[in-house]
């Protein structure tokens, strides 16, 4: 067989034999390919024996096929919307493909509101008013200020919020920032180099995006720089474009560190900001950033605030319970919001 000189159409590698048998190298892009050719290659079974009449060979993230124009048309459209399927959903069952290859709605599909789904697809979706707010400011304002206690699902809705905007390439970054507080502990005492100093304050942050990007694909994007975790005074400097960034536990920044971040903002780009004023672990007599920021930013164009109660707790029943318990002990004492730990912050 003779064949011309390869080129390529939207990410595919064509070159044409004779009559009117073609061969392309399909590239599955930004997924993970493993979820995609399933445990054992049995979805990769399954698409072979949907196209008996088309030659599928896979290697590493590319497809070669070799068919007719017109089965090669339909294996085409079915792998492009299992391939944004996965990237959509993190996994894909034979169902999905069976529907897919049939121009049926996936059940995944048939669920709405939905902001992202974690590695094992689960759904994630605002589970109270408050959290609804957070999603509508987003899609409403560049930057959000997201206040309430813990267990609220602030950081991980937020972080739910980059992630479905990346992959709809509607940023090309996720940014994620924390102040490196020493809550009880001294830097110096903990043990490695300063990435691993520092790693402890940032590990929430990991744990999110490991609950919504397969790890494989996470490390890489990490290493390529498209998501990037680092603490506050990394920011200093940057101008921080493109991207969703996110800075959490901001209640435990100072006015000159949150006016620094806040300024860092560049074009077509959203911040979210999430704090919580019971929380506040910075040194006596010394102001938090994000109450003043609060305080000063209100009622400017372009900033939205949600403010989280103890009603959209949606961790265990019990943190709801703790929060009560701690707000009645406050109210006894006389400790102010805020001061519960040390005084001067309000």
């Amino acid at each position: 067989m003779s064949f011309t000189p390869y080129y390529f159409y939207n990410n595919t590698t064509i070159r044409k034999e004779r009559n009117n048998v073609i061969e392309k190298h399909i590239v599955l892009e930004d997924i993970d390919s493993v979820v995609f050719y399933g445990v054992g290659n049995s979805h990769l079974q399954m698409i072979k024996a949907l196209f008996p009449k088309l030659r599928i060979v896979a290697r590493d993230n590319v497809l070669r096929v070799i068919g007719d124009n017109e089965q090669m048309a339909l294996f085409e459209k079915t792998i492009e919307t299992m391939r944004l399927h996965v990237l959509k959903f993190n996994s894909i069952t034979e169902e999905d493909i069976l529907d897919i290859a049939n121009g049926r709605t996936t059940k995944g599909d048939a669920v709405k509101d939905v902001v992202a789904y974690s590695i094992s697809g689960r759904p994630i979706k605002a589970r109270s008013e408050n959290q609804q707010k957070l999603v509508d400011a987003f899609d409403n304002s560049d930057m959000i200020f997201a206040v309430g206690p813990a267990g609220t699902g602030k950081t991980y809705l937020s972080i739910a919020l980059a992630v479905k905007a990346m992959k709809e390439k509607q940023a090309k970054k996720i940014i994620l920032s924390r102040p490196a507080v020493e809550a009880g502990e001294k830097l110096g005492f903990l043990p490695g180099d300063m990435k691993d100093k520092i790693d402890p304050y940032l590990q929430p942050l990991y744990d999110s995006l490991e609950d919504m990007i397969p790890a494989a694909k996470l490390q890489d994007m990490m290493d390529k720089h498209i998501i990037q975790i680092a603490p506050l005074a990394f920011m200093r400097g940057r101008t921080l474009s493109d991207a969703v960034v996110i800075l959490d536990e901001a209640q435990n920044t100072t006015s000159a560190q949150l006016r620094m971040f806040l300024t860092r903002m560049g074009w077509n780009t959203k911040m979210i900001i999430t704090g919580d004023m019971t929380q506040i672990d910075l040194p006596n007599n010394t102001r938090s950033g994000l109450r003043e920021a609060i305080g000063i930013l209100k009622g400017v164009e372009g900033i939205s605030f949600v403010e989280f109660n103890k009603k959209d707790i949606v961790r265990h029943k019990l943190v709801t319970r703790i929060v009560n318990a701690y707000e009645v002990h406050d109210k006894a004492t006389g400790h102010r919001e805020g001061a519960a730990t040390h005084t001067g912050n309000g």
